[in-house]
């Protein structure tokens, strides 16, 4: 079984769409919808940047929106059809385009607006984010719970087997990072990020997108969407905005996504969109399941040769 898996923001770059656009007229008719919808040259914005304004969050998520979606039409002119969809964060919400919950023009919306609550929930400075290598996702619980003194830190990405990001408050967060140090870390990274994401930082940004996304007209999905907040199949529409609801101040149980995946017999993946951020996650997670990314044009002419029973 296939299962095409669709990344969140920080696989964003200049450059991206501009392959698929020249390959495909139904590629370039899905960037020139984002404009329209839009009100901006969202496609010149992908192509040639600048990237100071094409890494805002409420830039960055429409555009990777827009770019997976232009991908994924590619994909599906190639005969190539999902049994599952997953998307890590942001992607949760191009899965659910694919799977025919939400219409494109609805989600490009949706998450133009969900960036900007997002930016907005903290003010810059205030929140920070960080990777930790190397150590158990249980033990970087504890370390938060720790150190966090009653300021809010606390796994935000539950990546692979040794890669966690913490979200919070920036001091938590230092404390966090210099006590996963001692307790035996391999490697903290600080990320560059906007803001404090999938923490509780941003139940302010979930709580302004409810009324919004419980307005959208959404159909059951036609392919089973694993939610990153609980890692479960959503099969119908109320269900599935009740997950992008919770998901935006709860943690990404992307490993877990991956499991339940693989649990139900998908031993090959297509990560769809732009960057190879899944499909290295997926070497981390389990080696003996099949990942390759629709990133290159060279990758997407080899498409149909793609060995969905691997």
């Amino acid at each position: 079984m296939l299962a095409f898996l669709f990344p969140g923001q920080g696989s964003q770059r200049v450059g991206m769409g501009k392959a698929l656009m020249e390959a495909s007229a139904e590629c370039r008719t899905t960037f020139e919808e984002a404009d329209s919808i839009l009100g901006i040259s969202l496609s010149q914005l992908c192509v040639d940047g600048p990237e100071e304004q094409l890494t805002l969050t409420e830039n960055a998520q429409p555009a990777i929106l827009t770019t997976s979606i232009a991908a994924y039409r590619f994909v599906l002119a190639q005969g190539l059809q999902p049994d599952f969809v997953a998307g890590h964060s942001l992607g949760e919400y191009s899965a659910h385009v694919a799977a025919g919950t939400l219409s494109f023009a609805d989600a490009i919306m949706i998450v133009r607006e969900r960036g900007r609550f997002m930016q907005e929930a903290v003010p810059v400075g205030v929140g920070s984010m960080a990777a930790i290598l190397g150590l158990d996702a249980e033990v970087v619980m504890q370390v938060c719970n720790d150190v966090a003194n009653g300021a809010v830190v606390a796994p935000a990405n539950l990546n692979a087997p040794g890669q966690v990001v913490i979200a919070g408050e920036r001091e938590a967060v230092v404390r966090a990072t210099t006590e996963a140090r001692e307790r035996g870390a391999k490697r903290v990274i600080p990320l560059a990020v906007s803001a404090p994401f999938h923490c509780a930082l941003m139940q302010p940004a979930a709580d302004r997108l409810v009324p919004i996304l419980r307005s959208v007209n959404v159909a059951n999905p036609r392919i089973p969407v694993v939610a990153n907040v609980d890692a479960k199949s959503k099969t119908d529409g109320l269900s599935a905005i009740e997950a992008l609801i919770r998901q935006v101040a709860a943690p990404v149980l992307w490993e877990q996504v991956v499991r339940c995946l693989a649990s139900e017999g998908v031993h090959t993946y297509l990560e769809v969109g732009p960057g190879t951020v899944l499909t290295g996650l997926m070497r981390k997670i389990d080696r003996t399941l099949k990942a390759v990314s629709t990133d290159a044009l060279p990758a997407l002419d080899q498409l149909k040769e793609i060995d969905v029973k691997a």
